[in-house]
């Protein structure tokens, strides 16, 4: 047996032995596949399998696994693979973020008649020629539109919180002030808690509770410093603080899924595909045994 064999079992075994012992939460966890787009639909499941998760968040956008002209023929090839081994695509990470697009509901239409309940929105870019007020009403409206095509589908719609000046919810205000008044059945929010970090500092716990009546589905990922550029590392090895934030998740009742994100290996380069098996292996690993310590 080689080491990322060895790898993927133990982290499946260690899963296995705290579900046994009643200690691990019985929400979703699942692991971002945006290093393994390279494989074939039964490969990435086989590799998936290994480490002991619940399902991916599969990459269905531009460039990603499947292209959005794609998701009628392939997308169906996908489940059905990650279904023969008892997996399910519990995020589709999508290129969607506006119901006008012909192609958003026929994308939409077809995952919800596959069984996925949640994809992941593109993200807004803030312009610097516009008004932040005019263009928070364009994406409330924007967002209103989609949660009301979503109801209709059955499927809900996910906002990630990304770090940066561009993007909208990098501050946390600014998503949870477009989103009020949007049912979080419908469209809700994937907290980051590494962007949240870089962005909040010390002051995250505050902006958290402040969009947490949004949030549906939660990112692990984590990061360090160097001089001014962020660097990400492996889960619990960086900044984020992840004692508190499951802690907080714990006593909030937090039942959503959690998906582990590798963001420190090129996923460009598919030879790399076995480091990346091993890394999500460790990782879902580090943070099943944070949540058993709780």
């Amino acid at each position: 047996m080689n080491r990322r064999h060895f790898i993927g079992l133990t982290s499946g075994l260690f899963a296995s032995q705290l579900q046994a012992q009643g200690t691990a939460p019985k929400r979703a966890v699942c692991i971002f596949t945006k290093g393994l787009q390279s494989l074939s639909y039964d490969d990435m499941a086989e590799k998936v399998a290994s480490i002991g998760v619940t399902g991916i968040e599969a990459t269905i956008r531009k460039g990603g696994h499947i292209e959005p002209e794609q998701v009628p023929d392939e997308l169906p090839k996908m489940v059905e693979a990650l279904r023969k081994r008892g997996l399910e695509i519990t995020v589709m990470a999508s290129s969607i973020n506006d119901a006008s697009d012909p192609m958003t509901e026929k994308t939409l239409r077809v995952a919800s008649q596959l069984g996925i309940k949640r994809y992941r929105l593109q993200y807004f870019r803030y312009a610097e020629d516009r008004s932040i007020k005019e263009q928070h009403a364009e994406w409330r409206g924007k967002l209103r539109d989609l949660a009301a095509l979503n109801k209709e589908l059955g499927i809900r719609g996910v906002y990630q919180n990304h770090a940066g000046e561009k993007y909208l919810g990098a501050g946390i205000w600014d998503l949870a002030e477009v989103l009020d008044g949007i049912s979080a059945r419908d469209l809700a929010v994937a907290y980051d808690i590494r962007h949240a970090t870089v962005e909040g500092g010390t002051s995250w716990p505050i902006a958290f509770r402040r969009i947490w009546p949004h949030v549906d589905t939660v990112y692990a990922k984590d990061f360090v410093w160097e001089g001014k550029k962020m660097k990400n590392v492996p889960l619990g090895t960086g900044r984020v603080d992840y004692p508190r934030f499951l802690g907080m998740l714990n006593s909030m009742k937090f039942n959503g899924p959690i998906s582990v994100h590798v963001e420190y290996i090129d996923h460009r380069d598919a030879a790399l595909v076995g480091q990346h098996v091993a890394a999500n292996g460790r990782d879902v690993t580090k943070l099943q045994s944070i949540l058993a310590s709780l």
